[in-house]
């Protein structure tokens, strides 16, 4: 004869279903990003890097614009602000890269964690490097005689706009590095087009500084448009005239680096 089969009792089924809270996994990998940049040393490097871009690009033309009756301090910051928010976006790509070569993101796949939590973790914490190397680039700034003059609309549109061009910049990188896994490779690929647009803007010379050949190019390509935009806003101000080609370029990015960065991290290698 059998033995009788023995009940066991449920020891946890009084205890109520865990609920998975997306915001809590958010905040949770976000505070991890944020700790690693603070232990590592990369907020001491979002600090410094505007110095560097600062000191770089004002002492050596300085005197030169001086000559042709601009005030370079107020001329070229706008630009100083842009290619810290492209540090920015490298770092993310970065980031991004090294967590997907480690295993780290398909780690987070096979746990019940929203698909969007980490790229939205990834792209919270590249805000708040932006935010932290934006502040110290306009205290830099102030101190070569940088200053707002058009009021706190102007000031604080000044922000947002450079903010949201190193978010959409980020956004898109952080794709790129999902999608590569290579850290190295990555830098390089990015360092190029970044010089390029950078260098052959309006954001160091005016128009009139470049042959005529590529002044079509200079004028109407992105980054010169944003520079325009910001350098209105923290002079006379802007008008929709002038900000309405950043603002279209930069709504243009988003549509194209969105679904590319949410493809990138959600799909399964």
């Amino acid at each position: 004869m059998s033995a009788p089969a023995v009940s066991r009792p449920d020891l946890f089924g009084d205890l109520p279903r865990p609920r998975v809270s997306m915001f809590a996994q958010w905040r949770a990998l976000t505070g991890r990003v944020v700790w690693t940049m603070v232990t590592k040393g990369e907020m001491i490097a979002a600090i410094v890097m505007p110095l560097v871009f600062t000191l770089g690009f004002y002492l050596p033309l300085r005197y030169v614009m001086q000559f042709q009756g601009i005030d370079y301090a107020q001329f070229v910051m706008p630009i100083v602000v842009l290619q810290t928010m492209a540090f920015t976006m490298m770092s993310n790509a970065q980031l991004a890269a090294v967590e997907a070569l480690t295993g780290f993101s398909t780690r987070l796949q096979t746990m019940p964690i929203g698909m969007l939590v980490p790229l939205g973790s990834r792209i919270a914490a590249g805000l708040f490097r932006s935010v932290v190397s934006l502040a110290a680039a306009l205290i830099y700034g102030h101190l070569i005689g940088f200053e707002f003059t058009a009021g706190w609309g102007q000031t604080i549109g000044f922000c947002v706009f450079a903010i949201a061009v190193g978010t959409v910049l980020a956004v898109g990188a952080d794709g790129l590095g999902s999608l590569t896994k290579s850290p190295a490779s990555l830098s390089q690929a990015l360092t190029l087009p970044t010089l390029i647009f950078g260098m052959m803007s309006c954001g160091f010379v005016p128009e009139t500084g470049f042959p005529e050949w590529v002044r079509p190019f200079v004028r109407n390509q992105p980054i010169t448009q944003f520079s325009y935009a910001l350098r209105d806003m923290a002079g006379d101000g802007v008008t929709w005239e002038v900000l309405r080609v950043g603002v279209f370029w930069l709504v243009g990015a988003a549509a194209v680096f969105t679904p590319f960065a949410v493809w990138a991290s959600v799909r399964r290698s």
